[in-house]
This record gives C-alpha cells, sequence and structure tokens, in this order.
C-alpha cells in the first residue's frame, strides 16, 4: 500500500509530460560489418519473479510498466540517477501478465494475462486501481493495445480472435465493437498504425492481417504472407515518406521481413483489390538471428529486435540494404521477450527476458 500511495506525486507530472518496390528482396549483411553504436546498460530491474514477458513506455517517456509470469505489474520511474520501482499492481490478475499499454493520453494502463480478462487501470484516486475488467475471450490474451486517438481498444488471443472495444472514459465502460475470426490460430500480436485506425495482427498461422472500420463494422483488408513459421511480433513505421506505409514483422523462422503498401495507381504499377492498397514483403533480414526472434519495435535509431539466442541487435537502412549496426550478444541470461524504444528520448531502450530481469540500454554512436 506505501508503494502505490506513491503514487500519485511521480505519476501526475508524467501525465503533464505526455500533455505538454516491386520484388522482395533478400539481404544477408556481413556479420563482420563494422559496430557503428555504443551500447550500455544503463540499469537491471529486479523485483518480478519467473519470466518478464513486456514492457511499455509512458508517452512521456519517463515511466515504464513491466509484467511477467509473477501476475504483477511494476511501475519504475527515475529518482535521481537511479531507476526505482514506485509501484507494484498486483489485484488485476490471477494468471500471468503477457502485455501492457498505455493509453496515448498517458492516463490509463492496460494489462492482458492468461486468465483470459484485460484489466484497465488509472489513478484517479490517487494510487493506481483496476477500474475495469474486460471480458470475453475464450482463453488467454495475448496483447491489448490502444488506438492513436484513444477511443479504442484491440486485444488478441489463442482463441484465435481479435476484439475491438469502444472505450468511454467517462463512465470507464468498455463495449465490444466487433469481434474479428480472420486467422486461423493463436493470434499473437495487434498493433496500431500511428497515426491511422489501421490495425494489424500477427498470428502462429504465419501471416499478419490488416483491419480498418467499414460502414460501421471492422473487416480484414489485407492477408501478408511470407514468413515460414509463426509470426511472433509487428511494429509500424514512425517515420515513413512518400506513399504507402510500412510495418515490420519477426518469427519462428528466424527472419525479419519489412513490407510496403502501395496505393491504388501507384507508380510501380502493381496491381490493387479495388480501393485498398497493395501490402507485398520488399525486405527480408536474415542470417542474423540463429533462433526465433520474439520481439521488434522500429524508431528513429533503426529496428531492434530480441529473441531466443539471448542477443539484441539493431539494424537500420542504408539505401535498400538493411545493416547491422550493433549485435549486444548475452544482453540477458535467456530468451529476450520484448525490446522497446523510448518514445522521447530516442537513443533508449528497454528490454525484457526470461531471467526475471528488465534492462534499460542507451545507445551513442
Amino acid at each position: 500500500d506505501s508503494l502505490l500511495q506513491e503514487s500519485r506525486p511521480w505519476f501526475a507530472a508524467a501525465v503533464a509530460a505526455t500533455a505538454q518496390t516491386n520484388a522482395a528482396q533478400t539481404f544477408i549483411t556481413n556479420s563482420a560489418t563494422t559496430l557503428v553504436m555504443k551500447f550500455s546498460c544503463e540499469t537491471v530491474l529486479t523485483g518480478h519473479t519467473g519470466r518478464v514477458w513486456n514492457c511499455s513506455w509512458h508517452p512521456a517517456g519517463n515511466v515504464l510498466a513491466t509484467c511477467g509470469e509473477d501476475k504483477t505489474i511494476r511501475l519504475w520511474s527515475k529518482e535521481g540517477s537511479s531507476w526505482v520501482c514506485k509501484t507494484v499492481l498486483t489485484e488485476g490478475h490471477t494468471r500471468t501478465v503477457r502485455t501492457v499499454s498505455w493509453s496515448p493520453c498517458g492516463k490509463y494502463l492496460a494489462s492482458a494475462s492468461f486468465d483470459g480478462t484485460v484489466a484497465v487501470w488509472d489513478n484517479k484516486s490517487g494510487q493506481f486501481e483496476c477500474g475495469a475488467s474486460l471480458e470475453g475471450h475464450e482463453n488467454e490474451v495475448k496483447c491489448v493495445v490502444w488506438s492513436p486517438g484513444g477511443e479504442y481498444l484491440a486485444t488478441c488471443s489463442r482463441d484465435k480472435s481479435v476484439w475491438l472495444w469502444d472505450v468511454d472514459y467517462d463512465d470507464d465502460e468498455y463495449m465490444c465493437a466487433s469481434v474479428l475470426h480472420s486467422h486461423g490460430q493463436d493470434v499473437k500480436r495487434v498493433a496500431w498504425h500511428h497515426e491511422k485506425n489501421i490495425l494489424a495482427s500477427a498470428s502462429y498461422d504465419n501471416t499478419v492481417k490488416m483491419y480498418k472500420e467499414d460502414s460501421d463494422d471492422w473487416v480484414c483488408v489485407a492477408t501478408l504472407s511470407s514468413h515460414t513459421s509463426t509470426v511472433w511480433d509487428i511494429a509500424w513505421d514512425r517515420k515513413m515518406d512518400g506513399e504507402g506505409d510500412r510495418i515490420a514483422s519477426c518469427s519462428e523462422d528466424t527472419t525479419v521481413k519489412v513490407w510496403q503498401s502501395f496505393l491504388p495507381g501507384n507508380k510501380e504499377g502493381i496491381a490493387t483489390p479495388g480501393k485498398e492498397p497493395a501490402w507485398k514483403c520488399v525486405s527480408t533480414i536474415s542470417g542474423h538471428h540463429p533462433r526465433a526472434v520474439y520481439s521488434l519495435d522500429w524508431g528513429m535509431a533503426g529496428l531492434v529486435t530480441g529473441g531466443g539466442d539471448d542477443a539484441i541487435r539493431v539494424f537500420r537502412e542504408e539505401g535498400d540494404e538493411w545493416v547491422c549496426v550493433h549485435t549486444e550478444q548475452d544482453s540477458h541470461g535467456m530468451d529476450v521477450n520484448c525490446v522497446v524504444w523510448n518514445p522521447k528520448n530516442t537513443d533508449m531502450l528497454a528490454s525484457c527476458s526470461d531471467d526475471e530481469t528488465c534492462k534499460i540500454w542507451t545507445l551513442g554512436e
């Protein structure tokens, strides 16, 4: 309780800070690429017992939420030069907490659990409490994410479905807006476009699917097929210039793929289905990861990956190629489950692992 009661001043500060090509190409780049980055571990966050599955930065970049096998969520922030655990949330779930996600306004935190529920937390009372519990999935919920405007929550589950929820902040109500059964297997991840209400999902069925709203219902508008095994994670490009969007995916097949959308009338002459864009795999990054790639994030500093070889890698585009500019071998003692760039300090990265720890890293040229 004492930890929870501490949450008000530091979290208020965090919220205030928030207010203010035709053919696919495969690149196997030389593992001896000259390193152009310095990678340093700023801190190791300990406290979870069992696997730490996921971590999520507050939009202001000054609070990190972590969750794991111990059924808890921890909120960390900096005191002086040290990162400390400010709050432990223990009452929301009865099984493993798989993912956590901050709302765009920074006032709400959603968590997805193997107990089949999604909890939405807020600190309106001065300490964090579970203000809503979303039920509907038949079994483990693998991921929850907020839409860019905060008006929707998307969830996905081992029950092969993706759910869209309408958010009513005034009454803390979350109404199911759509249930999508487009995948043939367990859905591992969902990810919203950073500006548009376009949702992507990744699945055990080896595909990525795209959804958008059409006449008050959500529909699948594209299927991205190229991976040969489970797609574990997806991340949108935040700085795409020109026509079309890009998204990256990582897989049990040890590759990372970059996909681009081509709009109707595109100069490349790629046929499009009606008014919808056509999605094509434009790059496959292979030859770097000896084991499954479980997580990736796309930030200003590049594409970062983590996986079953305990390493973290950073890739950058150089012309038409993706080059591995840094490999941090043995970044953790076991599988790396999540890597995520800080939204404000673009050279800061958080990672978490089966080794029960979360780490915060800083990059330098």
